[in-house]
């Protein structure tokens, strides 16, 4: 068995640099753009192909996440596809079994740290890269032009998904944890204006699920969209987290900041994390499930 190539969650731009060339690396370019809403209930998405086209980390391919890379099926936006729709959709993006992959974005990370997400939970070796395009260009690398991503398919390379389903919890867990008729601490990923309801909101209500501790995922970066010093991000997390039972629910609006906030706690070792994949979105549909506001 080779060695992994991938030395953690997050790589460098430096490090990324220097195995571009390296068969088994698969670089992904997650950016999705997500405008922010204009009044309550103004989702509009859309895929960042189009920015990826004109300039991008050579050799790397677009994933669309508001694309094939969801569930077309599902009542919620950006939904994570079943295990071998994943699979497949990876594997025609060059993802093969004994790829390790890094996703980036230029979008702050999240859409990175959702890929990431996504791809652990079918056990393929993944990482982010830190600080994203913006440090890649910062860092002056080579940039590649042109939306030309084809994938050479071979009937012998394939991608064999092994699911980890306890990465994911969903709406009934989630209900009976806000119940208190099981364990779990709910934590919200949103800005601080999402959490207490003064800002406006893509979903159909305002607020956050009652009993929910406020960890943004944005507030973990510094300035440059690098995740902040491991000892400086510790502190920001115990101080939510203190006594926080487990395991760790994760949520936001659709499940992207989410996942971010997923990445900075495994940066910090903690792994009794899921992430609720509906979020406020599915969660506000029905006027029944409680929402709280600060305001």
């Amino acid at each position: 068995m080779t060695d992994a190539l991938l030395p953690g969650p997050l790589v460098d731009d430096t490090w990324l640099a220097a195995r571009l060339d390296d068969p088994r690396l698969v670089v992904l370019d997650a950016t999705t753009l997500l405008p922010s809403p204009r009044h309550d209930g103004d989702h509009r998405s859309g895929s960042g192909r189009t920015g990826w086209a004109e300039r991008h980390i050579p050799g790397s391919r677009h994933a669309d996440l508001t694309g094939e890379l969801s569930d077309p099926e599902a009542p919620y936006h950006f939904a994570v596809p079943a295990p071998e729709a994943l699979a497949a959709a990876l594997q025609r993006l060059g993802v093969r079994d004994g790829s390790e992959v890094v996703a980036y974005d230029s979008g702050g990370g999240i859409w990175a740290a959702r890929l990431w997400w996504m791809l652990r939970s079918i056990s393929v070796p993944a990482a982010v890269l830190d600080g994203g395009w913006q440090a890649w260009e910062a860092g002056g690398h080579a940039v590649a032009h042109g939306d030309d991503d084809t994938v050479a398919v071979s009937g012998e390379e394939q991608l064999t998904p092994v699911p980890r389903p306890e990465m994911w919890t969903g709406l009934r867990e989630v209900e009976a944890v806000n119940r208190g008729e099981r364990p779990g601490t709910l934590v919200c990923a949103l800005p601080p204006g999402g959490f207490d309801g003064s800002a406006v909101t893509r979903y159909s209500r305002r607020g956050h699920i009652p009993g929910s501790l406020s960890l943004p995922g944005r507030g973990l970066l510094d300035s440059e969209g690098r995740f902040l010093p491991a000892a400086e991000l510790a502190a920001q997390v115990e101080a939510v987290l203190k006594g926080a039972g487990s395991p760790v629910i994760l949520y936001c609006g659709g499940g992207i900041s989410a996942a971010g906030t997923a990445l900075a706690l495994t940066l910090l070792g903690r792994q009794d994390i899921a992430l609720y994949d509906g979020s406020l979105e599915e969660w506000s549909q029905d006027p029944s499930r409680p929402l709280m506001t600060d305001v």
